[in-house]
């Protein structure tokens, strides 16, 4: 039996691992900062719902992976502070984003969190890892598909350019 056929919690992490697991949880700390900003700032109740969501998501993100790395001797990034509560009307307008602003940047974020699971999905030995980050996939794609709705359903969604005329079919 060689050292990468037992458990795979008993398999040590390989460099790239580490260190995507390490950024994955240092992002997720500047998303759980960002989001908790940014929901003072959202007005639409969908979008404080999706928020929400996306911040619970960050903080069991943050707990896995760091559990991961400390169970490993690796030491965490650390996080940033809480945010003080702010009510909406507090916030002067020219210092406030827009829902549709806030709403474009999580459909952006959750696309590159999409990337980043499969990235590190493909590059894993450890299958526990693998199956962390697939795990971690499968909630960003059911988070992609709601913010997508919510864009649609709002009007908020700038489509690029669409190609509506289609080619007439010639018979021979």
């Amino acid at each position: 039996m060689g050292i990468l056929s037992g458990n795979p919690k008993d398999e040590p992490m390989h460099y790239g691992e580490i260190s995507e697991v390490w950024a994955f949880s240092a992002k997720a700390k500047g998303m759980l900062s960002a989001y908790e900003a940014l929901q003072y700032h959202a007005g639409d109740k969908d979008l404080k719902g999706m928020l929400e969501k996306l911040i619970d998501q960050s903080r069991k993100e943050i707990m896995e992976c760091d559990e991961l790395l400390t169970a490993n001797g690796i030491t965490p990034a650390p996080g940033y502070p809480e945010r003080p509560e702010v009510k909406l009307e507090d916030i002067p307008a020219g210092a406030r984003f827009t829902d549709p602003e806030i709403a474009a940047k999580i459909a952006a974020d959750v696309s590159m969190g999409l990337v980043g699971c499969s990235t590190i999905m493909g590059t894993c030995i450890r299958e526990d890892i693998g199956a962390l980050f697939a795990k971690y996939h499968t909630v960003l794609l059911s988070f992609n598909t709601q913010i997508l709705r919510m864009n649609k359903d709002k009007g908020w969604l700038i489509p690029p350019p669409l190609h509506v005329k289609r080619p007439e079919l010639v018979e021979v």
